[in-house]
């Protein structure tokens, strides 16, 4: 594959959302009177005169105002009242809605909390209902398919590339034949790049920036086929420790703990750091909070075993207790859309779901062509029933890593996924 690396503007974005669920079994909360058809069971949705309610987890105020546009849009040509709530906590209060037999209709459901919420009985599985089911990459089907059942339609996704500050690159003497193509040359630019006030490369303290680390090096938290715990390889103690010599050596650095800002995205437009590594969300809010920040966005460089990053992605999650699951799913078929996405992509950076939205989001962004390159190597976050957990816990063990031992904190890891998996 050309590597490629392309100027852009980006902008403030999403952090991913996971944690601890507490999945309870969906309540009873809904007054069912007029409703057809019955809670959840498949090829029968319920229907209702009752408006909906939608969750959202938002990297910002591009993304809330997106969604309410296109939501508003929607009610006032349907005539089904429409309202979106943004969620400060959204694996809280998903929990909580459902623990009070009063989740929202529709929600952000991250890959790896569906199989919970699907084992409960507290979400439907629609998919196969979608007029436009076949459109989705396979790929991202697959992230929300449990038991062989397709459960929600994926919302856009993500995949994590190496940004880089053209101004402090340019100042620091390097070129675009610079780029780095390799963890070595990585670090060397990395190094180049850092100054006082300025480091050459920071980002979020956590498994959904790291891991991308972990796949350049041949390494994953469990099995393709999601039957083995794989977090103690060799590979993944490599590419730690590989992070961990460069925190060291004062060139990598948490953008959180370290740089006292809010993500990689607030401590790169700030120019707290000359390279973050994010995600294709960010290029909605920063083009308004830092909108004189030029940089290129690169391919992140390969490791011992060669491109490796991750890719993320929501579905619509649709409550099985939820009066007016018929409307509902005519929500998601609207906002699913090519055009929809596509908009939504202008408005705050994802990627459309649907593959016939790629050639015009390719025509529309070329510059950050290169988070859609990633699809083809990128890892997905697991999706076995009790992850969630299991990655809050890792997450917490990588706020020390530069004093940690990345043999230990791994051997923890494997032992919480070993129980999830088994």
């Amino acid at each position: 594959m050309t590597r490629q690396h392309t100027r852009a503007w980006l902008g403030a974005g999403a952090l991913v959302l996971t944690g601890t669920l507490a999945l309870t079994g969906c309540g009873s909360g809904f007054d069912d009177e007029g409703d057809t058809g019955t809670n959840g069971e498949a090829g029968e949705l319920t229907s209702s005169d009752d408006g909906l309610t939608i969750l959202i987890g938002s990297s910002g105020d591009a993304e809330t105002a997106a969604v309410e546009e296109a939501v508003a849009t929607w009610s006032e040509e349907s005539g089904v009242e429409a309202s979106v709530q943004v969620a400060n906590d959204l694996p809280q209060q998903l929990s909580q809605g459902f623990a009070a037999g009063s989740p929202p209709d529709l929600f952000y459901l991250a890959s790896e909390a569906l199989a919970g919420y699907a084992g409960n009985g507290s979400v439907i599985a629609y998919g196969d209902m979608l007029e436009n089911k076949d459109d989705f990459y396979p790929s991202l089907v697959q992230n929300f398919t449990v038991d062989d059942q397709f459960y929600c339609a994926p919302k856009d996704f993500s995949t994590l590339q190496l940004i880089i500050n053209t101004r402090l690159w340019e100042e620091a003497g390097l070129t675009e034949d610079d780029v780095p193509t390799t963890w070595d040359e990585l670090a060397d630019v990395a190094a180049t790049l850092t100054t006082d006030g300025v480091t050459g490369l920071a980002f979020g303290a956590e498994y959904q920036r790291l891991g991308a680390f972990m796949a350049q090096a041949g390494g994953q938290l469990v099995s393709d086929d999601g039957t083995e715990a794989v977090a103690n390889s060799p590979e993944n103690v490599e590419a730690l420790t590989y992070v961990q010599e460069q925190m060291d050596a004062g060139s990598f650095a948490y953008a959180t703990i370290d740089l006292g800002a809010g993500w990689g995205g607030e401590a790169f437009g700030t120019e707290k750091t000359a390279m973050t590594i994010e995600g294709n969300w960010i290029t909605g809010a920063m083009s308004n909070d830092y909108p004189d920040v030029e940089y290129l966005v690169a391919e992140l460089p390969a490791g011992p075993a060669g491109q490796g990053t991750m890719q993320f992605t929501n579905c619509w999650g649709m409550a099985a207790d939820s009066p007016n699951q018929q409307a509902a799913l005519e929500l998601v078929e609207y906002l699913t859309s090519a055009e929809q996405q596509l908009a939504f992509s202008a408005a705050f950076g994802p990627m459309p779901s649907v593959q016939s939205a790629a050639d015009q989001w390719m025509t529309e962004n070329p510059d950050i062509t290169a988070f859609l390159a990633g699809a083809e190597y990128a890892q997905g976050v697991p999706t076995n029933d009790g992850i969630a957990a299991v990655i809050t816990d890792f997450n917490a063990s990588l706020e020390g890593l530069k004093t940690g031992d990345p043999q230990q904190i791994l051997d923890t890891v494997q032992t919480n996924t070993e129980a999830v998996v088994g």
